[in-house]
C-alpha cells in the first residue's frame, strides 16, 4: 500500500469521507480511509498540498477535522480539530508553516503551529470560495453568494487590499446580483479569474484603477461551479451543473473548445502544472483526463461514490503516463460498449422489387472479366432491350383495340339511332293517311 500511494498523480475527496487515489498509469483506485469508522459528517469539503514536495495531502472535513495524509507513509499522520463559525470549509491552504481555513459562515483563522490561538478575520457571510495565491503566499481571495471579492493581507488582516465593484445596473436599470462560486490567482500577476452562480468568467485586476471586471464572458446558461487556470495561464477550464466543461481563452474572451464526455455536475477541476491535461470529477463518480489542446479524453476511472475535491500531482511521475495519452488516447468505455455490440450484428438489406432479405456477409457472385464476359454482358443488354421492345408494342396494342372496340361501339349505337327515327317517320305517315 506505501508503494500505490507513490504511485498515485490524482488525489480524490468523497462524500462519504473516503480519501481515494489514483493511479493513472494502471487506471486503478485505492482508497486510503478506515471504511468501519466512516460517518456523514466526515465528508470531504475541501484539499490542498502540505507542503511544496507534495509528500503531505491535508483533507479538510465537514465536522471541522484538518487530517494529515503522509503520501510516502500511506496513512494519516495528524488529525487536528478547528472549531468556529458555521458551515464546512470553502478553502484550505499553508502559508509559513500555519494552517489557513475558511468556512461557510465567512470566518477566516491562521492557525500557527504547536500554538493554540488563531488569528481570526471576517471575510462576509455565505463565502462559497477561499483562494491562496501561489506567488505572494501571504494574500488570500474570498468570495461567495452577495460576497463579491476580496483580497486580503495576512500581514494586515485589518482591510482587505483589494474590494471588487459590482458592475452596473442592467438595461432595466436593475441590481446585477453576485454569486461567486470558484476563483483562482493568475500566475506571474495580481489578476484573479472568477466563475460566478450566473454563467459569468470575470477577470480582476488590483492593478487597474478599476475595481470592476477588466474581462466578462458569458458561457451557456447554467451555473459555473469550478474552475482552472491551464499550464500556460492564457486560458480557463471551467464546468457547470449540467456537466459541461469548456475552455475560454482569457486573452480574446472568447469560447476554445469544449470538453465533451461529463455526466451530472462538476464540483472541481484541477490542470495539470505542466502538461496539457485537466482532471475533473462530479456527481456522476467518474474521475476524468481530458487533454486541453485537442479535447480528446486521456483517462476515465469510476471511483463508486460521489466526489467533492481532487489534486492534480505535478510530480515526474505522470510525465510518462501523460505522453503516452497525448499520442495513444483513451476512448470511453460506454462507446468501445457499443461499438462492439454494433460489429456483431449482422446487416440485412431488401432486395430490389422483392420482399425477402439476405444478409450481407452471404457471398455474392463476382462479375467476371475478360471478352467473353464482354459478349456475355451485350447480349444480356439487347435482350433487356427487347424485351423492353416487346413491352411497349403490346401495351400500345392494347390501347389501339380499346380504341377499336369503343369506335364500334359508337358506330352501332349511331345504327341504332337511325332505325329509331326511321320507325318513327314510318308511324306518322301512316296516321296522316287514315
Amino acid at each position: 500500500m506505501a508503494e500505490s500511494s507513490r504511485l498515485c498523480s490524482v488525489w480524490v475527496g468523497s462524500e462519504t469521507g473516503i480519501l481515494k487515489g489514483v493511479d493513472l498509469g494502471k487506471k486503478q483506485a485505492f482508497n486510503y480511509s478506515d471504511l468501519s469508522t466512516l460517518s456523514r459528517d466526515q465528508e470531504v469539503s475541501a484539499l490542498c498540498w502540505g507542503d511544496d514536495f507534495e509528500s503531505e495531502v491535508l483533507v479538510g472535513c465537514v465536522n471541522r477535522t484538518v487530517k494529515t495524509f503522509s503520501t510516502e507513509k500511506s496513512r494519516f499522520t495528524e488529525f487536528r480539530h478547528c472549531p468556529g463559525g458555521e458551515g464546512p470549509f470553502r478553502g484550505l491552504a499553508v502559508w509559513d508553516g500555519s494552517l489557513i481555513t475558511c468556512v461557510e459562515s465567512g470566518l477566516l483563522k491562521v492557525w500557527k503551529e504547536g500554538s493554540v490561538d488563531s488569528a481570526e478575520i471576517t471575510v462576509g457571510p455565505d463565502v462559497y470560495k477561499m483562494c491562496h495565491s501561489p506567488s505572494q503566499r501571504h494574500r488570500v481571495a474570498t468570495g461567495g453568494k452577495e460576497n463579491d471579492l476580496k483580497i486580503w493581507d495576512l500581514q494586515r488582516p485589518e482591510e482587505p487590499v483589494f474590494r471588487a465593484k459590482n458592475l452596473r445596473n442592467d438595461w432595466l436599470d436593475l441590481r446585477v446580483p453576485v454569486w461567486i462560486r470558484d476563483m483562482q490567482f493568475i500566475p506571474g500577476s495580481d489578476k484573479v479569474v472568477t466563475s460566478t452562480g450566473y454563467h459569468q468568467v470575470r477577470v480582476y485586476d488590483p492593478a487597474s484603477p478599476q475595481r470592476r471586471p477588466v474581462l466578462q464572458v458569458e458561457y451557456e446558461e447554467y451555473p459555473l461551479t469550478a474552475l482552472s487556470l491551464t499550464a500556460d495561464a492564457n486560458s480557463v477550464v471551467v464546468g457547470n451543473t449540467h456537466g459541461q466543461v469548456a475552455i475560454i481563452d482569457l486573452r480574446q474572451g472568447r469560447l476554445l473548445r469544449c470538453l465533451k464526455g461529463v455526466a451530472g455536475s462538476v464540483l472541481s477541476l484541477q490542470c495539470h502544472s505542466s502538461l496539457p491535461l485537466v482532471a475533473s470529477c462530479g456527481l456522476d463518480r467518474f474521475l476524468r483526463i481530458h487533454n486541453t489542446q485537442d479535447g480528446r479524453l486521456q483517462h476515465k476511472v469510476y471511483l463508486k461514490s460521489r466526489l467533492n475535491c481532487l489534486l492534480f500531482s505535478s510530480q515526474d511521475k505522470l510525465e510518462a503516463d501523460g505522453e503516452t495519452a497525448l499520442q495513444d488516447g483513451v476512448k470511453e468505455e460506454d462507446e468501445e460498449e457499443e461499438d462492439e455490440v454494433w460489429a456483431d450484428m449482422p446487416t440485412v438489406t431488401d432486395r430490389a422489387g422483392g420482399g425477402k432479405r439476405r444478409n450481407e456477409s452471404e457471398e455474392e457472385p463476382q462479375p467476371s472479366t475478360g471478352p467473353d464476359a464482354a459478349g456475355k454482358t451485350k447480349s444480356a443488354t439487347q435482350a433487356k432491350k427487347k424485351t423492353k421492345g416487346m413491352t411497349i408494342g403490346a401495351t400500345q396494342a392494347k390501347k389501339t383495340k380499346g380504341k377499336t372496340i369503343d369506335a364500334t361501339q359508337a358506330k352501332k349505337t349511331k345504327g341504332k339511332t337511325i332505325d329509331a327515327t326511321q320507325a318513327k317517320k314510318t308511324k306518322r305517315k301512316l296516321r296522316s293517311s287514315s
